[in-house]
């Protein structure tokens, strides 16, 4: 078992400080699409949940952490509920909340490919839910609001590339036997600094070479 990047207990607030940012986003994404009510908890506790609940079940971790801690179930519900009421002034803080949700790529591209690892699988699987922890809630967000996911459009800042790159990160230091909390947090860091660069400066991936698609560009 690797050690944790924080304590256990520092671990816990900083995965439920991610949720609640993920959840904004998920709620916020529910307002714009004049859900109700119970429409923007769902999308929120998706946002939030969604990519830790797919790597427990691929794991076989169950009962999922999302499902045996409260803390992790009624976050997304308190996000959800701010959202409700407050939405015009989370609106008005969503580059602050853009920050905050960087980071949480970042912590969580890392938990999640320790954790996989950590229950048998290979580097590059454990890579790839790595990647699934930190994207799989966003996917299943923009999925349930009827949207192509925003890691899949041309047109949308990188998002996937630095929680990969942290991934990767993670999976080198555990092939060579240098994963410790310092290369875990040099990893987050790296993940959250890349997204943080890519929004500032719009860093988008490359689309196919000589592309001649006929559908139009939104």
């Amino acid at each position: 078992m690797f050690q944790q990047i924080f304590s256990p207990s520092v671990q816990h607030t900083l995965d439920l400080a991610g949720i609640f940012v993920f959840a904004i986003s998920g709620a916020l994404l529910a307002v714009r699409k004049n859900f109700d009510v119970f429409g923007i908890a769902v999308l929120a506790e998706a946002t939030a949940l969604g990519g830790g609940l797919i790597r427990d079940v691929i794991i076989g971790a169950v009962p999922p952490a999302a499902f045996t801690d409260l803390g992790y179930f009624l976050t997304p519900l308190f996000a959800a509920l701010l959202v409700i009421f407050l939405h015009p002034q989370v609106e008005r803080i969503q580059s602050a909340v853009n920050v905050f949700d960087a980071a949480g790529l970042g912590l969580f591209c890392v938990t999640g490919t320790t954790k996989a690892y950590d229950h048998g699988l290979g580097l590059t699987a454990s890579a790839a839910l790595g990647l699934t922890t930190a994207v799989g809630g966003g996917v299943l967000r923009d999925v349930l609001a009827n949207e192509v996911p925003s890691l899949l459009r041309w047109d949308r800042d990188l998002y996937a590339v630095p929680a990969i790159v942290g991934a990767t990160l993670v999976v080198i230091c555990i092939r060579y036997a240098a994963l410790t909390p310092l290369a875990s947090g040099f990893a987050a860091a790296t993940a959250f600094v890349l997204r943080l660069l890519a929004m500032r400066f719009h860093w988008r991936a490359p689309r196919a070479w000589n592309r001649r698609s006929t559908v139009r560009e939104e």
